[in-house]
């Protein structure tokens, strides 16, 4: 029994009439008529004996009655999750990020995603960039976000604004008392910060030579949240992305980095994968968000 002919099946059983079948199916009574009579010829047997202008289920039509019913009911699913992902309200949307953006950026855009999308499942990872690099490879996120732009071939980069770095300090640390900090500033304290060679580590790196200074860090670290605690346990004065919200963290206080590098936050998709249209709508709400809250690149 193909598709159609279960769909007329099911629908005369449900109704009784050749009538009342065609108008729940939006078809002519002929037609009806047609697909159900070729329906008959190809089982090899009758469905249906006709009664007084109703149609009357034969014994085998009863037999098959309840699988075409949830035959049917599965057809109906699968139209209805079809259409869904022709629209981008249905499916399965896996998004990473690196720390800064995932706890900055990422809550109100799967928020806003949410709203528009209720039935897409959301599925996030929020690891370092390498890792994201990986996830994207192996198929277990379709885009990602990070601090970076000089990606291999394989990953396609799409540059979504600008964020800078600041400096984190306990609250009693005497530089607190100053509007910002400065390469030199940070010449006689406990560094901590990015790793060699990371590409904020590189950023730094550079910068500070451009102002005559050298950049060093005596605790290293590989991905910012973990500059937290140091600096709440005193251990020195972090310098770090200022994407992340400091500000939510007890016994730290923040400095802009007087001269500091920017750092491009990049949206990362591999390079020969076409996104689905629910994974387009993911794309659209992180480009809209960063539009709204980050420096534009010149």
């Amino acid at each position: 029994m193909r598709a159609r002919q279960l769909e007329v099946f099911t629908a005369v059983m449900r109704v009784g009439t050749v009538t009342g079948a065609a108008q729940l199916l939006n078809i002519s009574q002929p037609a009806l008529s047609q697909i159900l009579m070729h329906c008959e010829d190809e089982l090899g047997f009758k469905l249906f004996d006709r009664e007084k202008g109703r149609l009357r289920p034969t014994a085998e039509a009863l037999e098959i009655h309840a699988e075409a019913e949830r035959l049917f009911a599965g057809l109906e699913g699968l139209r209805r999750k079809t259409q869904d992902l022709r629209l981008g309200q249905a499916g399965l949307v896996r998004v990473a990020a690196s720390v800064p953006p995932a706890m900055s950026l990422l809550p109100d855009i799967l928020s806003r995603y949410r709203t528009r999308h209720p039935d897409v499942l959301l599925r996030s990872h929020v690891a370092p960039i390498g890792s994201l690099v990986a996830l994207l490879r192996a198929g277990d996120a379709a885009m990602a976000m990070a601090m970076d732009d000089q990606m291999t071939p394989d990953i396609a980069v799409e540059r979504l604004g600008l964020t800078t770095f600041c400096c984190l300090l306990p609250k009693a640390h005497a530089l607190v008392s100053q509007d910002s900090v400065s390469f030199a500033d940070l010449q006689d304290e406990t560094v901590i910060s990015y790793r060699a060679p990371t590409r904020p580590r590189e950023e730094l790196d550079n910068a500070a030579r451009r102002q005559g200074r050298v950049f060093s860090a005596q605790l290293e670290i590989e991905v910012s949240i973990s500059a937290v605690g140091f600096v709440q346990a005193g251990l020195g004065v972090a310098v770090v992305d200022d994407l992340l919200p400091w500000r939510q963290f007890e016994g730290v206080t923040t400095r802009p980095l007087e001269g500091g590098p920017d750092l491009p936050l990049s949206l990362l998709t591999l390079a020969d994968k076409t996104l689905s249209r629910a994974e387009e709508g993911m794309r659209d709400e992180i480009r809209t968000l960063c539009a709204e809250r980050l420096p534009s690149i010149p």
